[in-house]
This record gives structure tokens, C-alpha cells and sequence, in this order.
């Protein structure tokens, strides 16, 4: 990962792509998609060529099965949660470059493509499968369309594929029924086409060995499985809603999700660039790839995903990097919806100020496995004590004692001593040092380094005492305005809509989107600038507050 100073190539990065069957909640937002916008948006402030992209996953059975329940056609229901998760992600910050749908004409033709070229390599083949099907709906059915009582712990009206009581997979649902009329099924034989992924095993060792970008423990029990012996996927569904097979003896059947959705990936990418006349093959295969990832989909972007790509004589680059995270638990249990205990995305943006999300999770998430837990007192204590009382205690006291002094003219320095010395280096040193951390996607130990940074300036702002020393204040707040600039610019990436705020009360006139990053070391705002209008950039969280919006959001027991 480049640094500051260094060449830097061009970029694209990944998002897991969010299910179309529901909103967008925390746990989502804390493992993939704010992790890899905050990488994307210092990459551009450090003047990289990166691209950000995702997509709804449209397909899959429980898509099927709520379209039904909500009597609107597949089509239209995933259309409406591309929609909504869109507008949850941008109400968020979260800055896509291009945000696509796996059920895309260009998808669609790239799978079937890709599908194409790993059968003709000899990647696939037949077989038989065995599988239940209603005789009264004339239909297989997928494993979400069969409910019955769990082998296990006895629970009733579970799935066939989990058991939501105990955590397990049946081997075989007891007194099987149908979803969808409630009939007993048959068994009955269908052909379905596999992917041979055990064959790549030695290829995927190779690769893993090989790639020192990813993370060790993840790539060591990536390997372990490997040893014990990969199986083949089955590819395809008899499902009414997904790609369409292209062979002429697989009428009515269709790709499975796992085949076709991290695809999108790179039809989504190359779409994309198209429409600006860039070849979208070429850039990919000459750029650093990222795929953001949490830890519950390993198995696929470390063997199944590489694989495919292999098995297409990498036509299209592996991963560069998988960056992989832990879940996001809530008081320390698993988040669940059907439990009521989960986060919903747009409520929490809609009651509290969306940096004060990116904010708290950044400063608590690191770059492993490790769960990280979302806790209401341990949010408000941060915002308050960490985002308010130190870095808008600084650049408050900074810009609002600059007006009140001069006018709201940034002073001239006079001669510096060795306190405003050391600040100057503090700023020289700080761009190069943040940058680090965040090319090397240490997110929350990046953040850490700001608060100190901002903590400093606290100090030198106490020591130095403008508002007693009138001889030294212009120097003194000289000195503090720029560093106001230099938070702006390296917490951009964190809290934007913040950011934007505190460049217009700096009084400049441009973007702070469209800064560079190395300019954050650098002396930039001169001896009579004006600057704009000061206010509370934010507003302190209510002990009361939080315990009203601990049952409402996300607190309840079941």
C-alpha cells in the first residue's frame, strides 16, 4: 500500500454487496462499507485514481419468497431495496462511484459469459441431485421453501438449511412440508451443473502463500480447509428468478447467488468506466484491487471467487487485498432481526448526526476478526469527550478567539519560541503519519493519532493563553488556525459533512473533497485571511437521550 510521497497506482475497491431483502443495519455498515470508504476517500485526498463500487444482490430464494408475501413481482421488490439501501448509504456518506444491481443487463451477460468460458475450460459439469419437490406447486424447492421440525433440538417450523433455535444445519428436516402450500413434498431427481473447485486447490494454496497483503490468520485457516479437502459447488438453482443458465438443456434453471453475485464486482466496474470511454478490463487488471469483506463470507472471496478468476485463465486480477472484519455486536450479543435486535441504519442517521456514527465506530474498530460491540453510553461518552470536548473544543476556541481578536483575521506571526516550534513540526510530521495508518487500512489507530494531534493543539492553546498575552496571540493563533485546517483535511475521510462545515467556517471558498492530503503538513492559510462565520460545529448527546433511544433503536429483547 503506497504512502505518502511514494507512486501511487489506481484503485478499485469493493464493497460486499448488501442483500436486496431488507434495510441496511450497523453490523452491515461497521465491517465493510464505512471501513472502505474512508480507505477510498483518503486514497483520492492522497491524489489516487480509485473507484468505489457495489450493488444490491438481487437474487436468491427469501427474495422470491417476500416478493410473494408482498405480492409484487421479484423485479420490482429488489428494485425498491437497491433504492432504499442506496439512499441509506449516501445519507451516510458512504461515497460510491458507481452502486449497480446483480440483476443488470451487463451483469446478467457477464455471468452467463463467465459461465460459458469455465464450461468450455472443463471447469464444470453435471449431476444429479436429489431434491424435494411439491407435487400441488409443481415446483422444486429450494431449501427456504422447506419447513419442518429440526433433527437437532426438536424446534418446530424451521428452515431445511438452519435451525434458528440451535444454530444447526440438518443433515434431513423432519416432517417436511411445503412453504409455499403447506403440502407434504416429494423427493425427486434434478440435474444441476458444479463448479469443480476442488481442482484448484494446490493453485489457491499457491496463491495464498504467495500474497503477503492478506491478512495471516485469516489466509492460515483459509489454508487449513483447503487440507481438509474442498467440495464442489453446485451452481445452479430450478428457481423462476436469477440468471438464466445459458445452455439449451438447462431450461428453467438458474445460477446460484454465490456464483453470480461477487461477478458484479467486476461487470459493475467495467460498466461503469465504460460510459466515460476508459476501458474497464484494462484498468482493472492494471489497478490494486481491494475487496471489503466481513469475516461471515471468508470461504467465498479467499477460495470460491479466486478460483473462478483462475479458472478464466485470469483474464480478470486476482485480489490485491482482502481487507476482512469482525461483526458488530450489540451490548455484547449477536445482532439479530428476528429478534429485534439490530441498529437499522436509516433509523440511527435519522435521531443522531450521521458523523457521530462514522465517528464511533471508526474510533472502535480495528483492522482484524476481533467482534467489536456497539455500546449506546460508550457512544455518547466518545462523541461527547473525544469529538467534542477535544477536537471541537480546539478548532471552537481557535477560530471563534481569532474573530473576537483580530476581527476574524488570521493574524501575522511574529518571532516563534519553542512551544510554537514544536506545534509547527507536530503539523510538518502529522500528514505523513496519519497517512501510514490509513494506507495500511489501521483505521481506528489512525483516528487515535488524530485525537492526539487535536489534543496537543488543546495543550498549546492552554500554555499559550492568547487571551492573556496579547504580545504572542497573533503568532499563537496563527499557528492554531492552520492546524484547524490540517484536522479538517484528515478527518474529511471520517466525518465529511462535519469537515465541510469546518472549511467554511475557515472561510474557504473550494472544496474540502478536493484537497491534498500532503497539503495537510503544509502552512496554507495566510496572514490576512479572512475567515467565515463561527459556530458549534456539533452538539453535545443528553445522558436522557440515549435512554430514551435505547429501547427504540435496536434495544429490544425479544
Amino acid at each position: 500500500m503506497p504512502s505518502i510521497g511514494e507512486e501511487i497506482g489506481s484503485a478499485v475497491v469493493t464493497s460486499a454487496l448488501p442483500y436486496a431483502n431488507g434495510e441496511i443495519h450497523l453490523g452491515h455498515v461497521a465491517s465493510t462499507y464505512l471501513p472502505a470508504d474512508i480507505f477510498t476517500r483518503y486514497s483520492r485526498l492522497n491524489g489516487r485514481k480509485i473507484y468505489h463500487i457495489s450493488a444490491s444482490d438481487d437474487f436468491g430464494t427469501p427474495v422470491l419468497i417476500n416478493a410473494e408475501r408482498e405480492k409484487k413481482t421479484p423485479g420490482d421488490y429488489v428494485a425498491f431495496w437497491n433504492k432504499r439501501d442506496y439512499e441509506d448509504f449516501k445519507n451516510l456518506g458512504i461515497s460510491f462511484d458507481a452502486f449497480c444491481r446483480t440483476s443488470s443487463k451487463e451483469n446478467c451477460e457477464f455471468v452467463q459469459y463467465v459461465f460459458k468460458r469455465l464450461f468450455k475450460n472443463g471447469h464444470i459439469y453435471d449431476q444429479n441431485v436429489i431434491q424435494f419437490y411439491c407435487q400441488f406447486d409443481n415446483k422444486f424447492l429450494p431449501d427456504r421453501y422447506v419447513l419442518g421440525k429440526c433433527p437437532y433440538c426438536g424446534a418446530e417450523d424451521q428452515y431445511s438449511d438452519l435451525c434458528e433455535r440451535c444454530g444447526r444445519v440438518p443433515d434431513e428436516i423432519l416432517d417436511p412440508r411445503c412453504g409455499i402450500c403447506g403440502n407434504k413434498p416429494i423427493k425427486k431427481q434434478s440435474k444441476h451443473y458444479f463448479f469443480n473447485l476442488s481442482s484448484f486447490s494446490n493453485r489457491l494454496k499457491t496463491w495464498l502463500n504467495t500474497n503477503s497483503n492478506l491478512q495471516p490468520d485469516v489466509k492460515n485457516y483459509v489454508i487449513n480447509w483447503i487440507n481438509d479437502g474442498l467440495r464442489d459447488w453446485d451452481i445452479t438453482r430450478d428457481l423462476s428468478w436469477g440468471i438464466p443458465v445459458p445452455l439449451p438443456e438447462a431450461k428453467g434453471k438458474v445460477f446460484y447467488g454465490w456464483f453470480d453475485n461477487h461477478l458484479c464486482y467486476i461487470s459493475t466496474m467495467i460498466s461503469y468506466l465504460q460510459q466515460s470511454g476508459i476501458d474497464g478490463k484494462a484498468f482493472w487488471n492494471s489497478s490494486e484491487i481491494y475487496h471489503f469483506i466481513g469475516k461471515d463470507i471468508v470461504y467465498h472471496h479467499y477460495l470460491l471467487l479466486p478460483a473462478m478468476r483462475m479458472g478464466l485463465d485470469t483474464e480478470y486480477k486476482l485480489p490485491d487485498y482482502i481487507p476482512t472484519r469482525g461483526h458488530l455486536l450489540l451490548h455484547n450479543q449477536k445482532l439479530s432481526k428476528s429478534r429485534n435486535r439490530y441498529i437499522g441504519l436509516r433509523d440511527f442517521t435519522t435521531t443522531f448526526v450521521p458523523d457521530y456514527l462514522r465517528f464511533y465506530l471508526s474510533s472502535i474498530t480495528p483492522y482484524s476478526q476481533t467482534d467489536i460491540n456497539f455500546d449506546w453510553d460508550v457512544f455518547s461518552e466518545k462523541i461527547n469527550n473525544e469529538l467534542i470536548a477535544n477536537i471541537g473544543n480546539f478548532i471552537n476556541r481557535a477560530l471563534s478567539f481569532t474573530h473576537k481578536t483580530f476581527s476574524g483575521m488570521v493574524p501575522d506571526p511574529a518571532e516563534y519560541n519553542s512551544d510554537d516550534n514544536f506545534s509547527l513540526s507536530e503539523i510538518g510530521a502529522i500528514a505523513r503519519e496519519v497517512g501510514c495508518l490509513l494506507s495500511q487500512l489501521e483505521i481506528d489507530k489512525s483516528l487515535k493519532r488524530i485525537l492526539r494531534f487535536s489534543g496537543h493543539f488543546n495543550q498549546y492553546f492552554q500554555i499559550k493563553q492568547p487571551w492573556a498575552h496579547r504580545q504572542t496571540a497573533n503568532t499563537t493563533l496563527f499557528i492554531a488556525v492552520n492546524a484547524v485546517r490540517s484536522i479538517a483535511i484528515m478527518l474529511e475521510p471520517f466525518i465529511p459533512f462535519s469537515c465541510e462545515k469546518i472549511w467554511c467556517q475557515l472561510g474557504m471558498t473550494d472544496s474540502i473533497h478536493q484537497q491534498s492530503w500532503s497539503s495537510v503538513s503544509e502552512i496554507r492559510i495566510p496572514a490576512g485571511h479572512l475567515l467565515g462565520k463561527v459556530e458549534p460545529i456539533f452538539t453535545k448527546i443528553d445522558r436522557e437521550v440515549i435512554g430514551q433511544h435505547k429501547e427504540v433503536l435496536g434495544m429490544h429483547n425479544g
